[in-house]
Protein backbone atom coordinates (compact mmCIF):
# COMPACT_ATOMS: atom_id res chain seq x y z
CA UNK A 1 0.00 0.00 0.00
CA UNK A 2 3.10 2.51 1.18
CA UNK A 3 4.45 1.56 -2.05
CA UNK A 4 1.63 2.37 -4.19
CA UNK A 5 1.07 6.02 -2.56
CA UNK A 6 4.74 7.05 -3.29
CA UNK A 7 3.86 6.19 -6.88
CA UNK A 8 0.95 8.27 -7.43
CA UNK A 9 2.79 10.81 -5.10
CA UNK A 10 5.19 10.74 -7.33
CA UNK A 11 3.10 10.98 -10.31
CA UNK A 12 0.88 13.79 -9.43
CA UNK A 13 4.23 15.97 -8.70
CA UNK A 14 5.22 15.58 -12.25
CA UNK A 15 2.25 16.37 -13.48
CA UNK A 16 2.14 19.73 -11.60
CA UNK A 17 5.48 20.54 -12.47
CA UNK A 18 7.37 19.91 -9.36
CA UNK A 19 10.30 18.22 -9.39
CA UNK A 20 10.39 16.67 -6.06
CA UNK A 21 7.82 16.32 -2.97
CA UNK A 22 9.42 17.12 0.73
CA UNK A 23 6.96 16.07 3.60
CA UNK A 24 8.24 16.73 7.64
CA UNK A 25 7.02 14.87 10.60
CA UNK A 26 3.21 14.38 11.13
CA UNK A 27 0.32 12.72 9.29
CA UNK A 28 1.63 12.50 5.73
CA UNK A 29 5.32 11.58 6.75
CA UNK A 30 3.51 8.54 8.42
CA UNK A 31 0.71 7.94 5.60
CA UNK A 32 3.60 7.99 2.54
CA UNK A 33 6.03 6.06 4.56
CA UNK A 34 4.91 4.04 7.59
CA UNK A 35 7.48 6.33 9.54
CA UNK A 36 6.66 8.53 12.71
CA UNK A 37 8.59 11.10 13.95
CA UNK A 38 8.00 14.52 16.01
CA UNK A 39 7.87 18.08 14.35
CA UNK A 40 11.32 19.13 16.78
CA UNK A 41 14.41 21.44 16.41
CA UNK A 42 15.95 18.81 15.09
CA UNK A 43 14.88 18.87 11.33
CA UNK A 44 13.83 16.29 9.74
CA UNK A 45 12.48 15.62 6.26
CA UNK A 46 11.44 12.74 3.64
CA UNK A 47 11.77 13.33 0.02
CA UNK A 48 10.10 11.78 -3.29
CA UNK A 49 10.86 12.23 -6.49
CA UNK A 50 10.07 10.57 -9.34
CA UNK A 51 12.45 7.96 -10.68
CA UNK A 52 15.18 8.57 -7.67
CA UNK A 53 14.81 6.41 -4.45
CA UNK A 54 12.91 7.71 -1.47
CA UNK A 55 15.54 9.67 0.43
CA UNK A 56 15.23 11.48 4.20
CA UNK A 57 17.33 13.89 6.51
CA UNK A 58 17.59 13.20 9.81
CA UNK A 59 19.33 13.68 12.85
CA UNK A 60 21.98 10.67 14.08
CA UNK A 61 19.76 9.92 16.65
CA UNK A 62 16.91 8.50 14.63
CA UNK A 63 18.84 7.27 12.22
CA UNK A 64 18.24 3.39 11.83
CA UNK A 65 14.47 4.23 12.03
CA UNK A 66 14.31 4.73 8.25
CA UNK A 67 15.07 0.61 7.93
CA UNK A 68 12.17 -0.10 9.50
CA UNK A 69 10.71 1.54 6.47
CA UNK A 70 8.73 -0.68 3.93
CA UNK A 71 11.23 0.68 0.81
CA UNK A 72 14.54 1.42 0.57
CA UNK A 73 15.18 5.08 1.62
CA UNK A 74 18.55 6.59 1.17
CA UNK A 75 19.48 8.76 4.69
CA UNK A 76 21.38 11.74 5.31
CA UNK A 77 22.23 11.91 8.49
CA UNK A 78 23.69 14.89 10.82
CA UNK A 79 24.92 14.62 14.43
CA UNK A 80 24.00 17.76 16.84
CA UNK A 81 27.14 18.72 17.02
CA UNK A 82 28.11 19.40 13.37
CA UNK A 83 24.38 20.46 12.44
CA UNK A 84 22.37 19.54 9.37
CA UNK A 85 24.51 21.53 7.28
CA UNK A 86 26.72 19.25 5.32
CA UNK A 87 23.14 16.64 5.16
CA UNK A 88 21.28 19.09 3.54
CA UNK A 89 23.86 19.92 1.12
CA UNK A 90 24.37 16.62 0.33
CA UNK A 91 20.83 16.00 -0.30
CA UNK A 92 20.68 18.70 -2.33
CA UNK A 93 23.36 17.26 -4.09
CA UNK A 94 21.94 14.35 -4.74
CA UNK A 95 18.42 15.41 -5.86
CA UNK A 96 19.62 17.90 -7.96
CA UNK A 97 17.24 20.41 -6.56
CA UNK A 98 19.08 23.29 -7.60
CA UNK A 99 16.66 25.58 -9.47
CA UNK A 100 13.67 23.02 -8.78
CA UNK A 101 10.24 23.48 -7.64
CA UNK A 102 9.81 21.47 -4.79
CA UNK A 103 6.48 21.09 -3.84
CA UNK A 104 6.28 21.53 0.26
CA UNK A 105 3.21 21.34 2.93
CA UNK A 106 2.79 24.80 3.50
CA UNK A 107 0.76 24.15 6.70
CA UNK A 108 3.83 22.56 8.34
CA UNK A 109 6.99 23.50 6.64
CA UNK A 110 8.84 25.87 8.70
CA UNK A 111 11.46 28.71 7.60
CA UNK A 112 13.88 26.18 9.77
CA UNK A 113 13.92 23.73 7.20
CA UNK A 114 13.34 25.84 3.85
CA UNK A 115 16.14 28.10 4.70
CA UNK A 116 18.67 25.02 4.67
CA UNK A 117 16.97 23.97 0.85
CA UNK A 118 17.56 27.74 -0.30
CA UNK A 119 21.27 28.19 0.99
CA UNK A 120 22.20 24.62 -0.73
CA UNK A 121 19.89 24.72 -3.57
CA UNK A 122 19.96 27.88 -5.32
CA UNK A 123 17.04 29.44 -7.09
CA UNK A 124 15.33 26.55 -5.49
CA UNK A 125 11.54 27.99 -5.40
CA UNK A 126 8.67 26.16 -3.34
CA UNK A 127 4.84 25.35 -3.98
CA UNK A 128 1.74 24.02 -2.27
CA UNK A 129 1.82 20.41 -2.31
CA UNK A 130 -1.46 20.91 -0.69
CA UNK A 131 -3.91 21.33 -3.35
CA UNK A 132 -7.33 21.90 -4.56
CA UNK A 133 -7.20 18.55 -6.53
CA UNK A 134 -6.70 16.14 -3.06
CA UNK A 135 -10.21 17.43 -2.28
CA UNK A 136 -12.19 16.31 -5.52
CA UNK A 137 -13.28 13.03 -4.37
CA UNK A 138 -16.89 11.43 -4.72
CA UNK A 139 -19.58 13.25 -3.08
CA UNK A 140 -18.04 16.74 -2.52
CA UNK A 141 -20.20 19.05 -4.56
CA UNK A 142 -19.28 22.03 -7.25
CA UNK A 143 -19.50 24.52 -4.61
CA UNK A 144 -17.29 23.44 -1.88
CA UNK A 145 -14.44 22.97 -4.23
CA UNK A 146 -15.07 26.65 -5.63
CA UNK A 147 -15.47 27.88 -2.11
CA UNK A 148 -11.44 26.24 -1.45
CA UNK A 149 -10.07 27.55 -4.53
CA UNK A 150 -11.35 30.93 -3.85
CA UNK A 151 -9.91 30.68 -0.22
CA UNK A 152 -6.40 29.06 -1.49
CA UNK A 153 -5.97 31.56 -3.97
CA UNK A 154 -6.43 34.65 -1.82
CA UNK A 155 -4.06 32.44 0.66
CA UNK A 156 -1.50 32.59 -1.64
CA UNK A 157 -1.34 36.27 -2.47
CA UNK A 158 -4.22 36.86 -5.36
CA UNK A 159 -5.40 40.31 -4.99
CA UNK A 160 -9.20 40.76 -6.26
CA UNK A 161 -10.10 37.56 -7.90
CA UNK A 162 -11.67 38.29 -11.62
CA UNK A 163 -14.37 36.30 -11.11
CA UNK A 164 -16.05 33.48 -9.26
CA UNK A 165 -14.66 30.42 -10.23
CA UNK A 166 -16.92 27.70 -12.21
CA UNK A 167 -16.89 24.12 -11.25
CA UNK A 168 -19.00 21.73 -14.13
CA UNK A 169 -19.18 18.21 -13.55
CA UNK A 170 -20.89 15.56 -15.16
CA UNK A 171 -23.46 16.66 -17.45
CA UNK A 172 -22.52 20.50 -16.55
CA UNK A 173 -19.82 20.49 -18.36
CA UNK A 174 -21.50 20.46 -21.51
CA UNK A 175 -22.15 24.38 -20.48
CA UNK A 176 -19.61 26.67 -21.09
CA UNK A 177 -19.92 28.70 -18.03
CA UNK A 178 -21.79 26.72 -15.79
CA UNK A 179 -21.19 28.33 -12.52
CA UNK A 180 -21.21 25.82 -10.05
CA UNK A 181 -24.09 24.27 -8.12
CA UNK A 182 -24.82 21.94 -5.30
CA UNK A 183 -24.49 18.56 -7.73
CA UNK A 184 -21.95 16.18 -5.72
CA UNK A 185 -18.74 14.53 -8.25
CA UNK A 186 -19.45 11.41 -9.37
CA UNK A 187 -17.23 8.16 -10.73
CA UNK A 188 -17.33 8.53 -14.50
CA UNK A 189 -17.39 12.63 -14.62
CA UNK A 190 -15.42 14.86 -16.30
CA UNK A 191 -14.32 18.14 -13.83
CA UNK A 192 -13.99 21.61 -15.89
CA UNK A 193 -12.55 24.05 -13.53
CA UNK A 194 -12.09 27.89 -14.82
CA UNK A 195 -10.27 30.43 -12.26
CA UNK A 196 -8.14 33.36 -12.07
CA UNK A 197 -6.30 35.19 -9.94
CA UNK A 198 -4.85 38.74 -9.74
CA UNK A 199 -1.20 40.31 -9.15
CA UNK A 200 -0.69 44.31 -9.08
CA UNK A 201 -4.21 44.37 -10.80
CA UNK A 202 -3.29 42.01 -13.61
CA UNK A 203 -5.35 38.93 -13.99
CA UNK A 204 -5.03 35.57 -15.07
CA UNK A 205 -7.57 32.84 -16.83
CA UNK A 206 -7.14 29.74 -16.42
CA UNK A 207 -8.75 26.03 -17.27
CA UNK A 208 -8.38 22.61 -16.78
CA UNK A 209 -10.43 19.50 -16.96
CA UNK A 210 -10.02 16.32 -14.80
CA UNK A 211 -11.26 12.45 -14.58
CA UNK A 212 -12.73 11.24 -11.44
CA UNK A 213 -12.32 7.08 -11.97
CA UNK A 214 -12.74 5.95 -15.57
CA UNK A 215 -14.51 7.51 -17.89
CA UNK A 216 -16.76 6.88 -21.17
CA UNK A 217 -14.29 6.57 -24.03
CA UNK A 218 -16.34 9.38 -26.29
CA UNK A 219 -14.96 12.20 -22.81
CA UNK A 220 -11.28 10.71 -23.35
CA UNK A 221 -11.51 10.87 -26.86
CA UNK A 222 -12.74 14.27 -27.00
CA UNK A 223 -10.23 15.48 -24.06
CA UNK A 224 -7.37 14.35 -26.69
CA UNK A 225 -8.62 16.51 -29.53
CA UNK A 226 -8.97 19.72 -26.97
CA UNK A 227 -5.62 19.26 -26.05
CA UNK A 228 -4.53 19.13 -29.13
CA UNK A 229 -6.46 21.88 -30.30
CA UNK A 230 -4.93 24.00 -27.52
CA UNK A 231 -1.24 23.05 -28.29
CA UNK A 232 -2.15 23.85 -32.15
CA UNK A 233 -3.68 27.19 -31.26
CA UNK A 234 -0.25 28.17 -28.98
CA UNK A 235 2.26 26.74 -32.08
CA UNK A 236 0.26 29.43 -34.23
CA UNK A 237 0.38 32.53 -31.82
CA UNK A 238 3.49 35.12 -33.25
CA UNK A 239 3.93 38.93 -33.50
CA UNK A 240 2.37 39.93 -36.41
CA UNK A 241 0.11 37.17 -36.52
CA UNK A 242 -3.75 37.49 -36.02
CA UNK A 243 -6.29 36.03 -33.42
CA UNK A 244 -8.14 34.41 -36.71
CA UNK A 245 -5.07 32.86 -37.09
CA UNK A 246 -4.68 31.00 -33.61
CA UNK A 247 -8.45 30.62 -33.90
CA UNK A 248 -8.54 28.82 -36.91
CA UNK A 249 -5.53 26.78 -36.23
CA UNK A 250 -7.43 25.54 -32.80
CA UNK A 251 -10.81 25.04 -34.25
CA UNK A 252 -9.61 23.25 -37.40
CA UNK A 253 -8.61 20.12 -34.70
CA UNK A 254 -11.84 19.44 -33.33
CA UNK A 255 -13.33 20.33 -36.89
CA UNK A 256 -11.25 17.74 -38.87
CA UNK A 257 -11.67 15.25 -35.65
CA UNK A 258 -15.59 15.33 -36.57
CA UNK A 259 -16.96 17.68 -33.59
CA UNK A 260 -16.59 21.22 -35.03
CA UNK A 261 -20.65 22.21 -34.42
CA UNK A 262 -19.56 21.92 -30.40
CA UNK A 263 -16.95 23.89 -30.63
CA UNK A 264 -19.14 26.86 -29.50
CA UNK A 265 -17.41 29.76 -28.79
CA UNK A 266 -13.78 32.07 -29.63
CA UNK A 267 -10.86 30.09 -28.76
CA UNK A 268 -9.82 33.25 -26.64
CA UNK A 269 -9.63 36.50 -25.65
CA UNK A 270 -7.09 39.36 -24.04
CA UNK A 271 -6.20 39.60 -20.58
CA UNK A 272 -4.93 42.24 -18.72
CA UNK A 273 -5.67 44.92 -16.48
CA UNK A 274 -9.60 43.33 -17.74
CA UNK A 275 -9.96 40.14 -17.60
CA UNK A 276 -11.70 39.95 -20.85
CA UNK A 277 -10.04 42.97 -23.50
CA UNK A 278 -8.67 43.09 -26.89
CA UNK A 279 -7.50 41.06 -28.98
CA UNK A 280 -10.10 37.88 -29.15
CA UNK A 281 -9.02 34.81 -30.52
CA UNK A 282 -11.40 34.64 -33.39
CA UNK A 283 -12.61 34.72 -36.90
CA UNK A 284 -13.26 37.79 -37.56
CA UNK A 285 -9.74 38.74 -35.33
CA UNK A 286 -7.21 40.62 -37.43
CA UNK A 287 -4.97 43.35 -35.32
CA UNK A 288 -2.24 42.26 -35.52
CA UNK A 289 -0.26 40.68 -32.65
CA UNK A 290 2.47 42.67 -31.12
CA UNK A 291 5.05 42.08 -28.47
CA UNK A 292 3.54 42.41 -24.75
CA UNK A 293 0.16 41.81 -25.61
CA UNK A 294 -1.66 38.66 -23.69
CA UNK A 295 -4.56 36.58 -24.19
CA UNK A 296 -5.97 33.10 -23.40
CA UNK A 297 -6.21 29.90 -25.77
CA UNK A 298 -9.39 27.89 -24.47
CA UNK A 299 -10.78 25.41 -27.08
CA UNK A 300 -13.30 23.49 -25.66
CA UNK A 301 -15.68 20.66 -26.79
CA UNK A 302 -19.58 20.45 -25.29
CA UNK A 303 -21.72 17.54 -25.56
CA UNK A 304 -25.39 18.06 -24.19
CA UNK A 305 -26.12 16.12 -21.39
CA UNK A 306 -22.79 14.12 -21.40
CA UNK A 307 -19.69 16.92 -20.46
CA UNK A 308 -17.28 18.78 -21.91
CA UNK A 309 -14.00 19.45 -21.91
CA UNK A 310 -12.01 22.93 -22.18
CA UNK A 311 -8.33 23.37 -21.41
CA UNK A 312 -7.01 27.15 -21.25
CA UNK A 313 -3.88 28.93 -21.15
CA UNK A 314 -2.44 32.29 -20.82
CA UNK A 315 -0.01 33.61 -23.64
CA UNK A 316 2.37 36.73 -24.54
CA UNK A 317 3.73 37.65 -27.63
CA UNK A 318 7.17 38.16 -27.69
CA UNK A 319 9.93 39.37 -30.30
CA UNK A 320 10.39 35.98 -31.63
CA UNK A 321 7.24 34.15 -30.95
CA UNK A 322 4.75 33.46 -28.11
CA UNK A 323 5.49 32.40 -24.44
CA UNK A 324 2.97 29.73 -22.75
CA UNK A 325 2.95 31.67 -19.26
CA UNK A 326 1.02 28.85 -17.27
CA UNK A 327 2.88 25.49 -16.29
CA UNK A 328 -0.06 23.34 -14.99
CA UNK A 329 0.08 20.18 -16.51
CA UNK A 330 -2.39 19.30 -19.59
CA UNK A 331 -2.17 15.59 -19.59
CA UNK A 332 -4.99 13.54 -19.28
CA UNK A 333 -5.22 13.16 -15.14
CA UNK A 334 -7.58 10.90 -13.49
CA UNK A 335 -8.21 11.50 -9.85
CA UNK A 336 -9.63 9.33 -7.01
Amino acid sequence: MTLSRIQRLEELAAQNNLQAIAIVPGANMMYFSGLSFHLSERPTIAIFAKGQTPSIILPALEAAKPDKAPFKMQKFVYTDEKGPAQAFADACAALKLTKATLGVEGRRMRVLETQWFEKFAPEIKFSMAESIIAMIKVGVSERDIAAELMVQSLKHGSGELPFQPSVASGENGSLPHAGVTDRKVKNGDLITIDWGASVNGYFSDLTRTFALGEVDSELRKIYDLVKEANAKGREAARPKGTGQEVDRAARKVISDGGYGPFFTHRTGHGLGLDVHEEPDMKETETMPLEPGMTFTVEPGIYLPNKGGVRIEDNLVITENGAETMTSLGREFKVLG
